[in-house]
């Protein structure tokens, strides 16, 4: 019988055991663990690649479609001062939202609003308006000082959305208003345009939306173009300086005190 250290002379067996009793268990394990961490390694590149990708996907981005309206020609046209416009605080971000089934909004995955959608609604109904009366005299509020405006329109977008399985939905509110600065016509509007579901589909069916607005506005805005120039009113005269005349001290006039009594001589 041979010590655990003692090295075997005779059986091989034997001195296989000698040997493995001979290399220190800790290198063994060294190897065992290189061995498996390996596959955790290429593991975790893998999944950090495939994340760093899907960060990097390109992100539609996405305007509202004006159509194709002309160019209007007439320089001397209506004037008009569109706004101010108020839209939703809800719209006034360039996140792209969905509207679902249970009336909640949710953020779009994939594409979002190229810039500012109240400033997109803006320019829609500026060019909209002003190829439907064909007037270059259509501004949008606040204007110089120096514009006189023919009428101003006062409007109020609460609601402009879709989505997948929603059609898309404008509500507004309007009014116009002649030189006088008068109210002349005054609506509430629900409009509603179908689509085929996908996003791009969507914000082309907003944009509809807006440009079916715009016609209203402009059928509403036509009779007001022949209205009767403001009298001007005449200037008041300055009043007239009332001269006082020098109050002057009356003196009593002496007047004759006649009597009755007969006056008799003896």
């Amino acid at each position: 019988m041979i010590g655990p250290f003692e090295e075997p002379t005779e059986s091989r067996p034997e001195r296989i055991r000698w040997e493995l009793l001979r290399t220190p268990r800790g290198i063994r394990l060294d190897e065992m663990m290189n061995f498996l961490r390996l596959p955790v390694v290429l593991l975790l590149s893998g999944v950090l690649g495939l994340a760093g990708c899907a960060a990097h996907q390109p992100v539609a981005l996405y305007q509202l479609d004006s159509g194709n309206p002309g160019q209007p020609k007439e320089t001397k046209g209506m004037a008009v001062l569109l706004g101010p416009v108020s839209v939703a605080d809800y719209l006034q971000r360039e996140t792209l939202l969905q509207r679902q089934q249970d009336g909640s909004l949710t953020a779009a995955t994939d594409g979002r609003w190229a810039g500012s959608l109240s400033s997109d609604i803006d320019q829609l109904l500026l060019r909209q308006v002003a190829w439907r009366l064909d007037s270059q005299r259509v501004v949008l509020a606040p204007t110089t000082a120096n514009f006189t405006p023919d009428a101003q329109v006062l409007l109020s977008i609460t609601r402009l959305d879709s989505g997948s399985g929603q059609p898309a939905i404008l509500d507004a509110q309007w009014r116009v208003l002649d030189r006088r600065g008068q109210v002349r016509d005054n609506r509430i509007v629900h409009l509603e345009e179908k689509h085929d579901g996908g996003t791009a589909a969507q914000v082309q069916a907003q944009g509809v939306l807006l440009q079916r607005l715009a016609e209203q506005l402009s059928v509403a805005l036509k009779p007001l173009a022949n209205q009767p120039a403001i009298a001007e009113e005449p200037r008041k005269a300055a009043p007239a300086q009332v001269r006082r005349e020098e109050e002057k001290p009356k003196i009593p006039m002496a007047t004759p005190i006649r009597t009755d009594l007969e006056v008799f001589r003896f």
